[in-house]
C-alpha cells in the first residue's frame, strides 16, 4: 500500500499515539520520530499520547520526553495510572494498591479497610510477600482491578516482562477475573477521544502492539496503524484478527501516510 493511498483526503480529526516503541525506546528517540512529530504538529490535528506504563507519573513522562527533544504537554498524555485514579474516585473505591513506588504519590495511600485490590506494574517490587498479600485479600472476596495486562515491552537492552503475567497469576490462584483499565479496554480509548472531542470514526491510533494498541483501538471503532518498531514482531503481520488500516515501517512513515507524501520531507535519520 502506497503512503499517499492510505488515507488520501480522509485525514483523521484526532490521532492517538503510543509512546514507548513508537516515539522512543528507553531514553532514545526512534530515528525520524522527532521530525515526524514536528510535521504532524504543523497539520494542527489534535493529538493524545496513550501509554500503559504504570511505573511513572505524567510529570515524569513529560520530563523524559522533553529530555529527548519531544514537545508534549502533560495534558496531552493519557496514562493507565491517571485513568485508574479517575475510575477509583468516580466509584468511591478504597484500594489496596500493588504499584511501583514512583506512582505512589499519584494514586494515594492504601486504604485501612480496602474493598478492592488494584494492580499496577510494580516491577522489582512484585515480591512474594506483596503478591501473597494481594492474593489473600482476593480470597476474602475483594475484586481485582489491573491498570493493564501487557505481556512485554521493549527496553534498550531487549524485551522485558510486563505486568500481564502477574495479573494472570492472581487471576489463576484466586479464581477471579480482573477488570482492565488501560489499553485495550474500550473505556480507555473513549476517554482519550472525549478529551480531544473526536468521534471514534474520525480518529486514528498509531501503535507498536498489535493486540493492545491496534486491535484494541479497532474494537473501539478507531482505525489503526501498526508500526514495525518497538515490540512489533514479523508474525504480527499474519496474526489472526482484524488487520490494521496500514502497517508502516516507523512513526515517520505513518505520519507520511496520514499527511500524504507531498506534505512531508523528513531526514533519513
Amino acid at each position: 500500500m502506497m503512503a499517499a493511498q492510505a488515507f488520501g483526503s480522509d485525514r483523521p480529526k484526532g490521532i492517538l499515539i503510543d509512546l514507548a516503541g513508537v516515539l522512543h525506546t528507553g531514553n532514545t528517540p526512534i530515528p525520524r520520530s522527532l521530525a515526524a512529530l514536528h510535521y504532524l504538529r504543523r497539520a494542527k490535528i489534535p493529538l493524545r499520547f496513550l501509554t500503559n506504563t504504570t511505573r511513572s507519573p505524567r510529570t515524569s513522562i513529560v520530563r523524559m520526553l522533553a529530555g529527548m527533544g519531544f514537545d508534549v504537554e502533560e495534558s496531552e498524555i493519557i496514562t493507565a495510572v491517571h485513568a485508574t485514579r479517575q475510575h477509583v474516585q468516580a466509584r468511591g473505591l478504597h484500594p489496596h494498591w500493588l504499584v511501583h513506588p514512583d506512582v505512589r504519590d499519584e494514586v494515594g495511600p492504601d486504604a485501612t479497610e480496602p474493598n478492592v485490590v488494584l494492580l499496577g506494574d510494580a516491577g522489582p517490587h512484585f515480591s512474594f510477600e506483596a503478591m501473597n498479600t494481594a492474593f489473600r485479600l482476593l480470597m476474602r472476596g475483594l475484586p481485582l482491578i489491573a491498570m493493564a495486562r501487557n505481556r512485554y515491552f521493549q527496553e534498550a537492552d531487549g524485551l522485558t516482562l510486563d505486568m500481564g503475567a502477574y495479573v494472570t497469576a492472581l487471576e489463576y490462584s484466586a479464581g477471579v477475573q480482573a477488570t482492565i483499565i488501560g489499553k485495550p479496554a474500550p473505556a480507555f480509548f473513549a476517554a482519550a477521544l472525549a478529551d480531544m472531542n473526536a468521534a471514534a470514526e474520525d480518529a486514528l491510533m498509531i501503535g507498536d502492539d498489535l493486540r493492545d494498541d491496534v486491535q484494541g483501538a479497532q474494537a473501539a471503532g478507531i482505525r489503526a496503524i501498526l508500526v514495525r518498531t518497538g515490540k512489533y514482531r514479523p508474525q504480527d503481520e499474519t496474526a489472526p484478527g482484524e488487520r490494521p488500516a496500514l502497517i508502516a515501517d516507523d512513526f515517520a512513515a505513518a505520519v507520511s501516510a496520514i499527511l500524504g507524501d507531498s506534505s512531508l520531507r523528513l531526514p533519513t535519520t
